[in-house]
């Protein structure tokens, strides 16, 4: 339980002091705290290895969302490393005040807590007020450049996610209302716990109403079209270091919050006419993210909005994955969401540095990064080579195993995967070639660059692709028994 409450308290007290301090002092303190929850993580790891759950003071951490506080405060550290010298490049080009890298560097360490919080509570209440807390953070930081655009997309995303988030209350509400008559105690009707073993007695017309509002509600943070408008602006006119962890864990949170809800859903409507309700809508409204993300990769001018679109395109394989169920489905989506949060997140650390380089997002006149600074260009080429699913990535290997539950389960719909995988490479490819090996404009520099947590996530994707550990692929089987009853390995 220390290791717990050392995770949460890390980026509790650190987001009051860096909002005390400036530069460059906040940028280390930053990447201190990020470490330390990154540590109190490992250790919380471990216990959960050991004990197959810890739980106390209305917190419960099993084997499906321990990874993924590990893998958040993973993507934390190592994208505060690489956001210390780029707010300092951002602050010293007069795009931001030193006011600004105070919120900014506050903002960082609370929307972190949110996200830590969001996967650590057994209370369905706190979920929701965690994921509406990373909205207030976030907005802060979309809108920290006070541009007339970033401004705007930041009113875009709180109003849009306002609205989401409050149909999710509602759903949240109708599953309190449902849990009255199955437990004794009314005091835990939004215990995650509780509702669980008691899935089977939650009434199922008011649970089959509350996922339609969760899923509407969660949805739109997932980013599933047609919920997802906001994503592509805030991407493209927040700091670069925001995107890196929007992509690579909020959509990451929302996603679990639904497949913990459709965990209750599943047990309430076992018995009922339509057992697989929760999971065909999550299919229905996965495999349309797919498509259209992948569609809209063509249509991109913003290399910011092109990889948003690609983040869509992925959380729609994920939901399509967790909504198809079976083990080897759930196995591969757990996998996908490690992959897809360590490479998205090094593609926009490299995208960041090509911005710098070209003094643009606009993939026009990003050109010949392999010519200007081959460090930028090659890490951009092996980030995309390793999203579009190019063995020998881990990428390829998630999407194999989904692809292969699809043929076993669903196997009409395989070409409908095939086409919106190759859909989505050709965005992506037509787009990367130019900016890779095209003539670099006149007069372009190279820029201080910092790709250590490029060449980490990297790595990491690549070692997962040739051979996925063995304390790694137990963790993975611990949690798809937890979420489907069956382990696969």
């Amino acid at each position: 339980m220390k290791a717990l409450l050392a995770t949460l308290l890390a980026p509790v007290i650190g987001a009051p002091l860096l909002a005390l301090l400036r530069d460059p002092l906040a940028g280390w303190l930053n990447v201190a705290i990020s470490a330390l929850s990154l540590a109190a993580a490992v250790a919380l790891a471990r216990e959960v290895a050991a004990a197959g759950s810890v739980a106390g003071f209305g917190f419960r951490v099993d084997d499906f969302n321990v990874y993924l506080v590990v893998l958040t405060t993973l993507v934390g550290l190592t994208t505060a490393i690489f956001s210390r010298p780029y707010m300092r490049h951002v602050a010293a080009s007069g795009r931001v005040s030193s006011n600004g890298l105070r919120i900014y560097h506050a903002m960082y360490q609370a929307f972190l807590f949110t996200m830590l919080l969001a996967l650590t509570t057994d209370n369905l209440g706190i979920l929701w007020v965690a994921v509406e807390g990373a909205t207030l953070a976030t907005v802060l930081l979309v809108s920290l450049y006070r541009t007339p655009e970033a401004v705007e997309a930041a009113w875009k995303y709180f109003i849009l996610c306002g609205v989401g988030i409050a149909l999710a209350l509602f759903g949240t509400v109708l599953v309190y209302f449902a849990a009255q008559h199955a437990l004794t105690d009314a005091s835990l009707g939004l215990t995650w716990s509780a509702l669980y073993g008691r899935a089977g007695d939650l009434e199922p017309a008011v649970m089959r109403l509350a996922f339609v509002f969760l899923l509407v509600g969660y949805g739109t943070k997932v980013g599933l079209v047609p919920l997802h408008q906001w994503l592509p602006d805030a991407h493209s006119e927040g700091p670069t270091p925001m995107s890196a962890v929007l992509s690579g864990l909020l959509l990451n949170v929302a996603l679990y919050a639904l497949v913990r809800i459709k965990m209750l859903v599943d047990g309430s409507l076992a018995t009922t006419a339509s057992p697989h309700l929760a999971g065909q809508l999550l299919m229905g409204f996965g495999l349309v993210s797919f498509l259209v993300a992948g569609l809209f990769l063509h249509r991109q001018r913003d290399i910011k909005r092109m990889f948003s679109y690609s983040s869509i395109e992925h959380m729609g394989l994920m939901t399509f994955a967790f909504g198809l169920g079976g083990p080897l489905a759930t196995f591969g989506a757990l996998l996908h969401m490690l992959v897809h949060s360590l490479t998205k997140s090094a593609i926009f650390v490299t995208v960041g540095h090509a911005a710098h380089l070209a003094g643009t997002q606009t993939i026009d006149h990003i050109r010949g990064l392999i010519r200007t600074q081959p460090a930028i260009g090659w890490s951009l080429l092996l980030g995309v080579v390793a999203i579009a699913g190019f063995p020998p990535f881990g990428v390829f290997t998630s999407e194999f195993l989904l692809l292969t539950a699809t043929m076993q389960a669903q196997p009409w719909l395989t070409p409908t995967l095939l086409a919106g995988l190759a859909i989505a490479f050709a965005g992506l490819f037509r787009h990367l070639q130019p900016m890779v090996y095209g003539t670099p404009p006149e007069g372009q520099q190279p820029v201080a660059a910092n790709l250590l947590p490029v060449f980490l996530h990297l790595g990491l994707v690549l070692w997962l692709g040739l051979s996925i550990p063995g304390f790694l692929a137990r963790w993975l089987d611990r949690a798809t028994e937890l979420i489907t009853g069956v382990q696969l390995l």
